[in-house]
């Protein structure tokens, strides 16, 4: 029986290519309530993107295909996914081996072997630091430039529904589930979402339902 330590039960993708460790870790995280999604390398891990947005990333430095570093670049330089948080996995832990991995772009570097109670601690304090500034970025929008859309974006009232939840920065598995469908439903009607407004990504779209007077 899982362990709900999560109020909502966030979805993480973990990307390693030693299957030993994808299992253990896996299993660990599910125990704590997450949901896991699993890929061997960097280039795996690009295509379930390309369907799933999970709310953060673990990944390994060292694969074949795709490494690490590679992955993060082609995260970071993506608007529909530069906002998740990374965690890096590796066995490297020299200080220009962090300095690195961090200066690509993850937000935190663990070094192998690491006590699953840090690797916990340092998800939910990532995840912690994604939501405040979604938040943040929300009640600070009036003081900002107004996010500009192209003129008469027209939403249906599933789309309505799901930005008002996103504005409340709720995910989409928690989303799915009160409104009673899918996740890659709710993924789907987010995109749909960003290609009619022209807006970069989830925190964009939700500034701009608060200063619409949809949230």
């Amino acid at each position: 029986m899982k362990e709900n330590h999560q109020k909502d039960s966030k979805q993480l993708l973990l990307i390693d290519d030693d299957p030993n460790l994808i299992l253990l870790v896996k299993d660990y995280l599910e125990f704590r309530g997450y949901e896991v999604l699993t890929a061997e390398n960097g280039r795996e891990a690009l295509e379930l993107l390309q369907d799933s947005l999970p709310d953060m990333i673990i990944c390994d430095v060292m694969m074949p295909e795709m490494d690490g570093h590679t992955l993060v670049q082609q995260i970071r330089k993506n608007s529909r996914t530069n906002w998740i948080p990374v965690l890096f996995l590796s066995a490297k832990g020299q200080s220009q081996d962090r300095v690195k991995g961090l200066n690509i772009g993850a937000d935190v570097y663990m070094v192998k072997p690491f006590e699953p109670e840090e690797l916990v601690a340092q998800v939910e304090s990532s995840l912690k630091q994604a939501n405040r500034l979604i938040q943040q970025n929300s009640k600070g929008a009036g003081a900002k430039t107004k996010i500009k859309v192209p003129q008469n974006v027209e939403l249906t009232p599933t789309e309505l529904k799901v930005v008002q939840l996103v504005a409340k920065g709720m995910p989409n598995r928690e989303i799915a589930q009160k409104l009673n469908v899918s996740q890659r439903t709710i993924e789907s009607h987010v995109s749909n979402m960003l290609n009619k407004t022209s807006l970069g990504n989830r925190t964009e779209l939700a500034r701009w339902a608060i200063e619409s007077n949809m949230a």
